[in-house]
C-alpha cells in the first residue's frame, strides 16, 4: 500500500509540475494582456492594475488590423481543414483497402516529403506564387497549407482505417453500395475520433503556421494573426507587449475551445493503433 500511495504521489507531483510548465506562459500571457503596465514586476513601486485597455485598443483601433488578422487567420485554417482531411480520407481509404505493389513505398515517401524544412522551398514558392500572381491572397496559404499537413492527416487517417475490417465495406457492397458510398456511410462514422483528432490538429497547424504566411502575404487583405503579432514592433515603431499580449489571448481562444470539446477525440485518435502491411 505504501508503494502504491508513494507512486500516486509522484504522479500526482510530477503532473502539477507538467501543468506548471505548460500553464506558466499562458497564465503570464493573460497576466500582461490585463495589465496597465506590462512592467508591473520591475520595481515594489509599480503595483498590478488590472483594465481592459488593451482588449478595447486591439478591437476598437481599425488600424492596427487584429481583427482582420484574426478572421483570415479562421478562414484559412478552416478552408485547409477541410480540403486537406477530406483529400487525405480518400486517399487514406484507397491506401488501406487496395492491394497493390509498393504500398509502403507511396506512404513513406509522403512522410519523407513532410521531413523538408518550410525554409528550403519558400523561396520557390513565392516565385511561383508571384507568378501566379497570388500573393496577398487566401489561395497563396491555403495551397501550400494542405500539402504541409497532408502528411499528417494521410498518417493518421490510414492508421485509423486499417484497423477497420474489410469485411465492412464487403458487407456495404454486397448490398449495393460502391466504394465511395461505403467510405461516405460506413467507414467515415465509424471513423470519427480519427476525423475529428485529424481535423483539429490541422487547424491549428494552419492556424499557427509563419513562415509561408510572413512570405506570402503583405498586408492585412491576407495576413494571418501570428505574423500580424510579429510584426507589431515593426509597424508602430514600439513594442506593446500590453497588446501584443491582448492579441494573443484572443487568438488562443478558438484552439483552446476546441481542444476542450474535442480532447477525447483528440486521444483515441492518436492511439489508434499502428500502420500495418
Amino acid at each position: 500500500m505504501r508503494e502504491q500511495k508513494k507512486k500516486k504521489l509522484l504522479v500526482w507531483i510530477g503532473a502539477i509540475v507538467i501543468a506548471f510548465i505548460c500553464l506558466s506562459p499562458f497564465i503570464w500571457m493573460l497576466a500582461v494582456s490585463f495589465a496597465e503596465r506590462p512592467d508591473f514586476l520591475a520595481s515594489a513601486e509599480t503595483p498590478y492594475v488590472f483594465t481592459l485597455q488593451n482588449y478595447r485598443q486591439i478591437i476598437g483601433t481599425k488600424d492596427l488590423h487584429v481583427m482582420d488578422y484574426f478572421k483570415n487567420s479562421l478562414v484559412v485554417a478552416f478552408v485547409v481543414t477541410v480540403l486537406a482531411v477530406t483529400i487525405a480520407s480518400f486517399a487514406g481509404y484507397a491506401v488501406s483497402r487496395m492491394r497493390f505493389r509498393g504500398k509502403m513505398v507511396i506512404i513513406l515517401g509522403v512522410l519523407a516529403v513532410s521531413m523538408f524544412p518550410q525554409i528550403s522551398i519558400v523561396g520557390y514558392l513565392f516565385k511561383l506564387m508571384t507568378t501566379l500572381r497570388w500573393i496577398n491572397t487566401y489561395k497563396a496559404l491555403i495551397f501550400p497549407y494542405v500539402a504541409w499537413v497532408m502528411p499528417i492527416s494521410l498518417w493518421i487517417l490510414i492508421s485509423y482505417f486499417m484497423q477497420l475490417p474489410m469485411d465492412l465495406d464487403e458487407a456495404a457492397m454486397v448490398d449495393g453500395a460502391n466504394r465511395i458510398q461505403a467510405l461516405i456511410k460506413i467507414i467515415l462514422p465509424l471513423s470519427a475520433p480519427g476525423i475529428f483528432s485529424t481535423s483539429l490538429l490541422v487547424f491549428i497547424s494552419a492556424f499557427n503556421e509563419f513562415m509561408f504566411a510572413l512570405m506570402l502575404t503583405t498586408d492585412y487583405h491576407a495576413r494571418t494573426i501570428p505574423v500580424g503579432i510579429a510584426l507589431f514592433e515593426g509597424l508602430h515603431g514600439q513594442i506593446p507587449w500590453g497588446q501584443m499580449m491582448a492579441s494573443s489571448a484572443i487568438a488562443s481562444i478558438p484552439l483552446v475551445i476546441l481542444t476542450l470539446i474535442f480532447q477525447r477525440y483528440i486521444v483515441q485518435g492518436l492511439t489508434a493503433g499502428a500502420l500495418k502491411e
